[in-house]
């Protein structure tokens, strides 16, 4: 088995980059979901509500991250990578149910925000000193996530996606469903009896089954809503009233580390 794709979503929500090599960390892959844009409550926003934030693109470049419209590339706006949370005030925000603390970054962004999906928001990131916590149930104690959902990293193989394509009319791109690890080289869902994997010699972790909802129907390139694939994958990959694709995973390293596309990826079996 390999690593065939490595994916990050700097901000949530927003459109994803393709990398050949990533920085892993404790609460994901490196500028993964650091920033997020939420309401005047603090409340994050999504595709849920916004499907229009599919069209967002976003680009890392030496010193910022640029986000722009699919539609409309020279409006682009640059924010800086490095960001020295004590400029910037302090709020608490909320995903799901958790609350935890970010920095509110500068007017000009938030009405960047506003203008380009026309309703009131503010763009806020998660500094170092932040320590989210994942879900206690699933993860051992101390897991640390960044804004994502509820766990640093999500993993899918590439034979479950073409199974489920292969019972659809139109099929569906891998960017539905938002990995930030993709492989190939196993059987389809076989991913769903791990426990412990490495990619090269970096230890991660199967924690839980993703559990998916309306955001898989909507388009990445027109953020048009349809049906599927989540009526098909209501037809055989649903547990109780939970429909299952992709597995949250952890990292169980300790120092930073570097992984990149082609990495060999080996598991252990429950």
């Amino acid at each position: 088995m390999q690593l065939t794709q490595i994916h990050i979503y700097p901000i949530k929500s927003l459109g994803g980059i393709s990398l050949q090599e990533a920085v892993v960390e404790p609460r994901g892959l490196r500028y993964d979901r650091r920033w997020m844009l939420v309401d005047a409550e603090g409340r994050f926003m999504s595709q849920r509500e916004i499907p229009e934030m599919a069209l967002l693109r976003t680009a890392i470049t030496p010193t910022f991250l640029e986000v722009f419209h699919k539609d409309r590339p020279d409006d682009r706006l640059q924010i800086p990578l490095e960001i020295q949370p004590d400029a910037y005030p302090k709020i608490m925000v909320e995903v799901w149910s958790d609350r935890c603390a970010a920095r509110l970054l500068e007017e000009h962004l938030h009405a960047w925000f506003s203008r380009v999906l026309q309703q009131p928001l503010r763009l806020v990131y998660m500094p170092d000193t932040t320590r989210r916590r994942a879900d206690g149930r699933y993860a051992p104690a101390g897991q640390v996530v960044s804004f994502a959902d509820g766990f640093p990293f999500l993993l899918i193989g590439e034979a479950s996606l073409a199974d489920l394509n292969s019972r659809l009319e139109q099929t569906v791109p891998m960017d539905r469903f938002r990995p930030n690890l993709v492989f190939a080289g196993a059987d389809a869902f076989e991913e769903d009896q791990w426990t412990d994997f490495t990619i090269q010699d970096q230890p991660f972790r199967c924690v839980k089954p993703c559990a998916r909802c309306v955001m898989i129907t909507a388009d990445q390139e027109t953020a048009a809503r349809h049906a599927e694939p989540l009526k098909t994958l209501a037809t055989y990959r649903k547990k109780g009233n939970k429909v299952l694709f992709g597995q949250n995973v952890i990292w169980l390293g300790k120092k930073n580390a570097m992984i990149r596309v082609g990495d060999r990826m080996a598991q252990s079996a429950r």
